[in-house]
């Protein structure tokens, strides 16, 4: 059990679980545009989530010399590595209007990690801003970045999606946001900080309230989408109603982080039926 348990932290801590939850939205944006697969663009986000996660989370420890090198963190580095260069490969593979805005992205990530100002904080710790950029830099990562390389015109269904997914993705965070209150700066401004753990939770429920009817503002909506949202839903809201600042890591970053992955899973089985 001890060999299981190093083995799954490595896979959550070095952002691999996370990358595929990345993945995972990539691969739904093309089934719902009914796009062709591009490996290419769903290999750049889930290698490109990998560094930019790793860099996110250990760059100020490291920098700071608070955190020591482990063996398990040489491995988390070795991978970061290797990820960055594959994510090189697979940034040379995409179209220029994708490269140029992965670049944009790339810089709100940096702007997220490190102080460009004298004496200024970075944007993870601006007052109220942190889960709207996350929120944004994974639209843009799963949604405009497929989209943009596909080359297809630009419709009204691609800004009801970016809006879905943006209130999926914030309702997935605030499950978070009230797990990490009890570590979080209260100068954060978080939203549970701000209203509390309660009417986060309802905000969070009526957010997705609001990404499963948007589905019918699609002109061409599916009916197995539809049902395969209305599964989806009621386990994320399952998941925001019981999170509290006493759960364990793996509550968030293991099960709460599996529901993209779930999301695509049930597509793919839904299509199989």
């Amino acid at each position: 059990m001890a060999v299981l348990r190093r083995i799954l932290d490595f896979y959550i801590e070095g952002s691999i679980h996370v990358a595929l939850s990345c993945a995972a939205l990539v691969l739904m944006t093309q089934h719902m545009f009914d796009l062709p697969q591009n490996l290419w663009v769903v290999g750049f986000t889930f290698f490109g989530t990998i560094v930019g996660y790793n860099f996110v989370k250990y760059d100020a420890l490291a920098r700071t010399g608070k955190l020591p090198i482990k063996k398990q963190l040489k491995a988390i580095i070795a991978l970061s590595v290797m990820a960055f260069f594959a994510v090189a490969l697979c940034f040379f593979k995409l179209q220029r209007p994708t490269q140029l805005t992965a670049i944009l992205f790339l810089g709100l990530t940096i702007l997220y990690t490190l102080p460009f100002f004298p004496n200024r904080k970075n944007a993870r710790n601006w007052k109220g801003v942190k889960i709207y950029m996350v929120a944004l830099c994974w639209v843009g990562a799963t949604v405009v970045l497929p989209i943009l390389d596909s080359g297809i015109v630009i419709t009204s269904d691609f800004w009801v999606k970016c809006v879905q997914r943006f209130l999926l993705l914030f309702s997935l965070i605030l499950v978070f946001e009230i797990n990490d209150l009890k570590n979080d700066d209260p100068n954060l401004k978080t939203v549970p900080q701000q209203i509390g753990v309660k009417r986060t939770k309802i905000l969070g429920v009526g957010l997705l309230a609001v990404f499963y009817f948007l589905e019918f503002l699609k002109r061409d909506f599916e009916t197995r989408q539809l049902l395969v949202n209305a599964i989806i839903v009621p386990i994320l809201a399952f998941l925001l109603y019981f999170s509290s600042e006493s759960r364990n890591k793996y509550y968030t970053s293991f099960y709460a982080e599996s529901v993209p992955i779930l999301w695509w899973l049930l597509v793919v089985v839904s299509g199989c039926v």
